[in-house]
């Protein structure tokens, strides 16, 4: 049962507009109970999960006009959610400063430059995003959870309660099945890889819309065709608690991305000790140490990707080597309270403007 915040009460406002499972969903569903712990914050949206400090919906009209001390912050990180913050600024005089977090990697269009030039801050998830902007930003990475995603173990008895193949290499890939996340890419890879390594299988996790249902269909007939129905599996989605496991029962997982505004997945995987082959979009290139805790690859080649697979596959000490270097590269710059932290001193400075922190401290508010 979600027990709702008093909305009297908050000084930070995370919307989340979209009903389906997405990437900022998940970061809303991590950051938020973490950075809880430290400032007055709540989500709000039609569906989240009920550990997630949140208000309802309808709060946000009936919601005082000033903050418990002077503004809030609205943090928004979709077009629609910069939308609602103006519309309750502007249009119902709510006192808030405006933060927009940006993911993409591509060129905006001239409604979201405009949406972007009236917020108060702005944050960017990678390097590569913030030379998008066209405007000064924060350069604020992804973490991970670093305590739920972990290395196994008992690799074996993972992969028995999953009903996987308990014995040989396993090669994952997850998320999203389309075009755009390079899952053909993969497959492809995978039949070739495979072909001449008995002991190896491949798993491809993820749900397909509609729109890409063919697409799909397509993928497990070229693995049917290739004869490979049993060492290249394909499972449905999960939910996001219960991912860590699906990548601690990996030996090496696979971004084969054509395009990605960021990409959390090889986090997930490095944080859990497993080797990552990625292409060089999104984050990737200052997420994954090539060499070291796993092989860049260009996007759209399935030959180098089977040929970094192979790598790996031939070669133990080298993948238990990155294996290693993979989750000691997670705790010295990848921690989710390391991005909670920088997220959070944004919205101070941003309160501290209406002399939050002098009402703060003397009202106890807690600060780091």
């Amino acid at each position: 049962m979600t027990l709702f915040s008093d909305p009297r009460q908050i000084d930070v406002i995370a919307p989340n507009f979209k009903r389906r499972l997405s990437g900022v969903t998940s970061t809303i569903v991590r950051l938020v109970p973490i950075q809880a712990q430290d400032i007055a914050i709540a989500a709000v949206g039609p569906v989240l999960p009920d550990h997630v400090p949140q208000i309802r919906l309808r709060d946000l009209i009936t919601l005082p006009r000033r903050g418990p001390h002077g503004a809030r912050v609205w943090h928004a990180r979709r077009n629609t959610e910069m939308l609602g913050g103006l519309a309750l600024k502007h249009l119902l005089g709510k006192k808030l400063k405006l933060v927009f977090t940006s993911a993409s990697q591509r060129h905006h269009t001239w409604l979201t430059k405009a949406l972007i030039a009236r917020m108060d801050a702005v944050i960017a998830t990678s390097a590569r995003t913030a030379a998008y902007l066209e405007r000064p930003a924060t350069v604020i990475l992804h973490g991970i959870d670093a305590e739920s995603f972990h290395p196994p173990q008992d690799r074996a008895a993972i992969r028995r309660a999953l009903n996987l193949p308990e014995d040989g290499v396993l090669i994952g890939c997850y998320g999203r099945i389309r075009a755009q996340k390079g899952t053909d890419a993969f497959v492809d890879a995978m039949i070739a890889a495979l072909r001449d390594r008995p002991d190896a299988r491949a798993l491809v996790m993820g749900r397909a819309l509609d729109k890409y249902a063919d697409f799909a269909r397509d993928l497990e007939a070229r693995v049917a065709q290739a004869g490979m129905t049993e060492r290249i599996l394909f499972r449905p989605e999960v939910p996001v608690w219960e991912m860590p496991q699906w990548y601690q029962a990996l030996d090496l997982f696979v971004a084969p991305q054509r395009w990605e505004g960021f990409g959390l997945t090889p986090l997930e995987a490095m944080a859990c000790g497993v080797p990552v082959v990625a292409t060089t979009v999104g984050a990737f290139e200052e997420l994954v140490a090539d060499g070291q805790t796993g092989f860049l690859v260009p996007p759209d080649a399935p030959d180098a990707i089977a040929t970094a697979i192979a790598q790996l596959l031939d070669n133990q000490q080298l993948r238990a080597k990155q294996s290693i270097a993979a989750r000691s590269h997670i705790d010295t710059g990848f921690r989710i309270k390391d991005e909670a932290a920088a997220i959070t001193a944004i919205y101070r400075g941003l309160l501290d403007q209406t002399g939050f922190a002098e009402r703060g401290h003397l009202e106890g508010t807690h600060r780091p």
